[in-house]
């Protein structure tokens, strides 16, 4: 073979191998895609619905998390608000009074008891916005007439009356700020009527007071009343304290005056100022 033709062969040999390395080449960057994108999706999706459900799991986990923190929350407040409300309204069911004031004699007895002052207290349920139902404590400090005094041999007297009663208190416009309300009710009642004298002296050289005779007696007694009431803020007007002003008839049963510690029965009207919630 002659060196012109043999050129010509291996100038042909040569551009066909290139040839052929090229398409290799091509071939080879075309599928590597394909190769990488079979990798990340599944066959027959494309990348955006092969991130869709990933991403649609995630907002439904979200969502999932969300409500069950709002389900827990709710449970949560709700029993918080039970728990809450259940205290509300058991003191809401409680009621408390206190107050003081003064007290006139009237009716048999006044030759041997005269004015003074009174102390009450008190506490029971509110079983509706109007009625109450009130255990009440009552302290009486009276003085004694000069001559009854003089008649038991004392220089000074009082008559003391300590009672506990039950009495419903009923609200008659339980809407309105200002209301109208009546009462009354019964109980036990202790009474004392004290003479004193005064005596020399204590150690600082003073007079001192001390009881000569006593007349005191247990019995039942009641009383009856009506008073007025303002109520006090509260959201929409329905808060539950009030100031209160009131005047009672009281009838206590003491032995009377043939009996041995009797002074005949007692009759007193108190007059108090207070506040109730």
């Amino acid at each position: 073979m002659s060196s012109p033709r043999w050129m010509s062969l291996l100038r042909r040999a040569c551009f066909i191998s290139g040839l052929a390395i090229l398409v290799s080449v091509s071939a080879s960057a075309q599928s590597s895609p394909s190769t990488t994108a079979t990798t990340q999706f599944a066959p027959g999706e494309s990348s955006s619905s092969a991130f869709q459900p990933g991403f649609d799991d995630g907002l439904s986990g979200a969502t999932a998390l969300r409500d069950a923190a709002a389900s827990l929350g709710s449970d949560g407040g709700a029993a918080g608000g039970q728990d809450y409300g259940g205290h509300h309204h058991f003191f809401q069911g409680l009621a408390f009074e206190g107050g003081a004031g003064f007290n006139a004699p009237v009716g048999n007895d006044t030759p041997y008891i005269t004015w003074g002052g009174n102390f009450t207290g008190g506490g029971g349920l509110r079983f509706s916005k109007r009625f109450t139902l009130l255990g009440e404590f009552q302290f009486i400090d009276d003085k004694l007439p000069g001559a009854f005094i003089a008649a038991g041999g004392g220089q000074l007297g009082n008559a003391h009356i300590i009672s506990l009663t039950a009495d419903p208190v009923i609200d008659l416009f339980p809407q309105w700020a200002n209301s109208v309300y009546v009462t009354g009710g019964g109980g036990y009642y202790h009474k004392s009527t004290n003479f004193n004298v005064q005596e020399c002296c204590d150690f600082e050289g003073y007079p001192v007071t001390v009881t000569a005779n006593s007349i005191t007696s247990n019995q039942g007694g009641f009383n009856l009343g009506m008073g007025f009431s303002h109520r006090l803020g509260g959201v929409n007007g329905d808060g539950q304290m009030k100031l209160f002003a009131e005047a009672r008839y009281v009838y206590i049963h003491t032995p009377p005056i043939t009996q041995t510690n009797g002074l005949g029965t007692t009759e007193l009207i108190p007059v108090t100022f207070g506040v109730r919630f």
